[in-house]
């Protein structure tokens, strides 16, 4: 019975391990881009098209791999459901706002540095998981801390939608469009996400596990931070 159960706890702990190491590979190559198929695409776009937008926002949450990354770290230690509901209600609130205010008011900002303050937010949230900032002294509201990061988050997509010079006709169905769809790859990623974690946790192997995940989160924190400004400066 014991081996039966143990079973899927070592499936979920390996079944995280590996989306956490696709990510850390992955994150150069794919954080926060837009590919140059659906750019073609969206170029022939003109007036309403809400599934396409549907679809191009879901796509790029599911890719979004500095998403993914920080989502990992807001989940992690959150056991009830209530919990995730209202973290993630908040990251949600937050970039929903600014992705549609950055499109809608033509809101400049410079990617790479919005998306290496995405990259930061990864490793802040994995710091503070590691118990940083309690033995640092310091009592954070982690509650509008992720809806300030979220707030950059949607920021960043902003930024990529702007760049694809998307027509006036239809902006605003497309736009929603695209938000609802980015909302539907979130929900699709965190069932994955929480649903592996949750066969993890009764494990023994979770408390080292998670010491040595939440190092590999900081890691592709810095990684993103890295990619950015490196970018920043050679552009």
């Amino acid at each position: 019975m014991t081996q039966r159960l143990a079973q899927p706890r070592w499936v979920a702990a390996a079944g995280l391990g590996l989306v956490l190491l696709l990510l850390l590979q992955g994150v150069p190559a794919f954080a926060h881009d837009i590919s140059d198929s659906d750019r073609a695409a969206v170029a022939q776009i003109v007036g309403p098209a809400p599934f396409a937008f549907l679809y191009l926002g879901a796509k790029h949450m599911v890719t979004g791999y500095d998403h993914i990354l920080f989502l990992i770290g807001v989940v992690f230690f959150l056991y009830r459901l209530r919990d995730v509901i209202i973290y993630v209600s908040m990251f949600t609130i937050g970039h929903s706002a600014t992705l549609l205010l950055g499109v809608l008011l033509d809101t400049g900002a410079n990617s790479y540095i919005v998306d290496a303050i995405i990259g930061f937010s990864v490793v802040y949230k994995a710091f503070e998981n590691l118990g940083g900032f309690r033995k640092l002294g310091l009592a954070i509201n982690t509650k509008l801390a992720v809806l300030g990061f979220g707030l950059f988050h949607g920021l960043g997509l902003a930024t990529k939608v702007r760049d694809l010079g998307l027509s006036e006709d239809g902006l605003l169905v497309n736009l929603i469009s695209f938000n609802i769809g980015v909302e539907v790859g979130q929900v699709v990623v965190l069932a994955v996400v929480v649903f592996l974690l949750n066969l993890w946790r009764p494990s023994r192997t979770f408390a080292p596990g998670a010491f040595y995940a939440n190092l590999a989160l900081m890691a592709g924190g810095f990684l993103l931070i890295g990619y950015q400004l490196t970018g920043y400066f050679a552009s």
